[in-house]
Formats: structure tokens, sequence, C-alpha cells
């Protein structure tokens, strides 16, 4: 029986769908290099919200799948808190699925989630126009990942 069972795992596993797994340390780096590199346009009613520098028709969509609640810009601008757990709900998905299809490539797979955040095309992520943005997130989030771990494990275990 067991023997069966083991067959049946293993014939069966391969059919799963895969998604790929990503660190809450990941995301976290990948949405706070996203706010760093977002552009300073200059103008004070530009339609963009937030440090991440937000369009406005994203904001009710984005907070309704997230939270279960429309936010308007002028709410999701006024808590950065909210904002950013909005912001860790909507990449966390993207990241994975760049993640997968990039290879799992750590690095194409930021560059790539950094290409659908500026165009919704991640495929874009070597366009002209927008490398050095892509290439800012990238070493933004690379500065992020490098920093030590805030809740270090206990080594008294």
């Amino acid at each position: 029986m067991r023997l069966l069972l083991g067959i049946l795992m293993t014939v069966g596993l391969p059919a799963l769908p895969v998604r790929a797994q990503v660190s809450d340390a990941q995301v976290g780096a990948l949405v706070e290099a996203l706010r760093r590199a977002a552009p300073d346009t200059g103008t004070e009613d530009d339609g963009l919200y937030s440090d991440w520098q937000i369009k406005a028709e994203n904001i009710p969509r984005w907070s309704r799948l997230c939270t279960g609640k429309e936010l308007t810009p002028a709410q999701f601008e006024s808590s950065p808190v909210t904002a950013r757990s909005i912001l860790v709900c909507v990449m966390r998905d993207v990241l994975s699925d760049e993640y997968k299809a990039s290879g799992s490539d750590e690095s194409l797979a930021v560059r790539r989630a950094a290409a659908w955040w500026m165009t919704g095309d991640p495929t874009e992520y070597s366009s002209e126009g927008i490398a050095s943005y892509i290439q800012k997130v990238l070493d933004f989030y690379q500065q992020q990942r490098s920093k030590p771990s805030p809740n270090p494990p206990n080594s008294n275990g």
C-alpha cells in the first residue's frame, strides 16, 4: 500500500500547478525598492499617489483585491502602512509569477516584476526606455536583501 501511495504521489505531483514560493523578505525588499525608485514627476497633482507613485485607477482595484475594501486614492495615500500592505499583497503574486517565468533567477524575476510595475508587461525589462529604472529597482532590491534580518533566528535552540 505504501508503495502504491508513493507511486501515485510521485506520478501525480508533476500534474499539480507549481507556484514559485517567494519569501516575505523578498517581497518586502521588492516593495521597498519600488518605493525608493519611484520617479519624482516634479508635479504636485500628477495623478500619482503615495510614496510608490501609484496611478489612481489601480488603487480601488488593488485595495478591494487585497483587503476586501475599496479605498480611494486619498485614503490610500493617507496611510503608508495600509499602502505598503496592499502593495505587498499585489507584488507577492507578481514576483511569484516572474520568479517562475525567469526559471528561478531572482535578479531576472525582480527585473521582470519592475517592468510589470512600470509598463504592465514583464517582458519589457530590457526596453531602452525603462532600463535605468529597472536597474535602479534591482540595485535597491539587492541593497535591501543584503541587510541583516531584523529578527535573527534564536541560536539557543
